[in-house]
């Protein structure tokens, strides 16, 4: 009820998600339209905030769609976007697409994965260094491999995070291993800061830190944080090439499915 503090609420996952952006109330109540008070109040429970201040200052936070889903429901409302599995026939048109993007940037590899960074589809290129990582074991629970191109993969699905940072994964592959694994970590615990509307969505970031040598790299000081970090791929002759990667989303996706559906795709930078 308004007036009566809540640690439970929405109110404090908007105060998290607005320290994690390093904002003061005074500039997110600017950014909403609202006073500064009245942000206070919403913070430490004393008013619940509606629907439609809750999906402001979302946005002015920057939270992703399925966090704000999270805060809508922990304020009490009904979530405000759409979830459809990829398995769901309504999404093969989707998958019919993403096939035909993979298949364009062959022979350079492409991948897509979701928003807990498992991969659901590879192109031609991209799958000989993912069955060498499942062939070594690093994710027992998918198997040895190999995965099938071009297609849905079946759940459970190979994680990026796990075969990135398993010691007998992409650190076998990757020549500067240690660059590459710290800025993709500093992303994705960039991005785990904010409230989850669903834990089991989330990237296995503890995991991903228990592996040797893994959270000693994050807790190395950097001398200068680098404006693009390339992946040199090793070669069986000892050569390297080396790819700049670019990260796409699809465009106007209405679905918390779609909208969390990244594809990267390699391009030569020798």
């Amino acid at each position: 009820m308004d007036g009566i503090p809540n640690s439970h609420g929405a109110g404090p996952l908007i105060a998290r998600a607005r320290h994690a952006r390093r904002l003061s109330q005074m500039n997110l109540a600017l950014e909403a339209g609202i006073s500064t008070r009245h942000l206070s109040f919403v913070e430490t429970g004393r008013s619940r905030p509606s629907p439609g201040l809750v999906l402001r200052l979302c946005e002015a936070l920057g939270v992703p769609p399925r966090e704000a889903d999270a805060v809508l429901l922990a304020a009490g409302h009904a979530p405000a976007h759409r979830e459809t599995p990829l398995e769901a026939p309504a999404m093969a048109e989707v998958l019919a697409a993403l096939r035909l993007i993979l298949a364009r940037h062959d022979p350079l590899p492409a991948v897509a994965f979701d928003g807990a960074w498992d991969i659901v589809m590879v192109n031609e290129a991209y799958g000989p260094a993912l069955d060498a990582c499942l062939a070594a074991g690093v994710e027992p629970a998918v198997g040895p491999g190999p995965l099938p191109r071009l297609a849905l993969l079946p759940a459970p699905r190979p994680n990026l995070l796990r075969l990135l940072c398993h010691p007998a994964g992409a650190r076998r592959l990757i020549g500067n291993w240690p660059e590459v694994a710290r800025a993709l970590l500093d992303r994705v615990q960039r991005e785990a800061r904010l409230p989850s509307a669903d834990p089991a969505r989330r990237p296995p970031i503890e995991e991903a830190l228990a592996q040797p040598g893994v959270a000693a790299l994050l807790r190395r000081p950097m001398s200068a944080t680098p404006l693009v970090v390339p992946v040199e791929m090793l070669a069986p002759d000892g050569g390297r090439t080396r790819f700049l990667t670019t990260i796409a989303t699809l465009g106007t996706a209405q679905d918390l499915t779609l909208r969390e559906l990244r594809i990267e795709t390699y391009h030569p930078a020798n």
